[in-house]
């Protein structure tokens, strides 16, 4: 008996341990990214999945960029940084992202509406 309550346990332990990182994340929340060794703070820009976000960060090599990471590698921050107000303005300046249902690729993967299909063969007049 006592050899089935401590896997349970163990389970209960991990799903605290993962209650810890971010659950809902929306765009415009700000982030530290734990990218390699540093942590950069960031502004999430999109959710395009459970487990990728897009999120505006400063390199030091390239400025205010765009980096798709994983949602474990994220934390929440409060108070504003240093570089906000330049990844505010670069979130600004970047068209609003669009996701598989608004492009068109709905059911069936068609093209545009009143094109069902190719163009048939044509025949070369023999």
């Amino acid at each position: 008996m006592s050899s089935i309550s401590q896997p349970a346990q163990r389970r209960s332990g991990s799903s605290a341990e993962y209650a810890a990182a971010m659950e809902s994340i929306g765009a415009g929340e700000l982030v530290k990214v734990a990218d390699g060794g540093s942590q950069l703070d960031g502004i999430v820009f999109d959710t395009p999945s459970s487990s990728k976000v897009v999120v505006a960060v400063v390199d030091p090599a390239r400025g205010p960029v765009f980096r798709t990471v994983h949602v474990n590698t994220l934390s929440a921050r409060t108070e504003d940084g240093p570089d906000d107000r330049a990844l505010r303005l670069l979130v600004r300046r970047t068209p609003p992202p669009v996701h598989g249902a608004a492009r068109g690729a709905g059911a069936g993967g068609r093209g545009r509406a009143g094109h069902p299909r190719g163009a048939p063969h044509r025949p070369t007049g023999r």
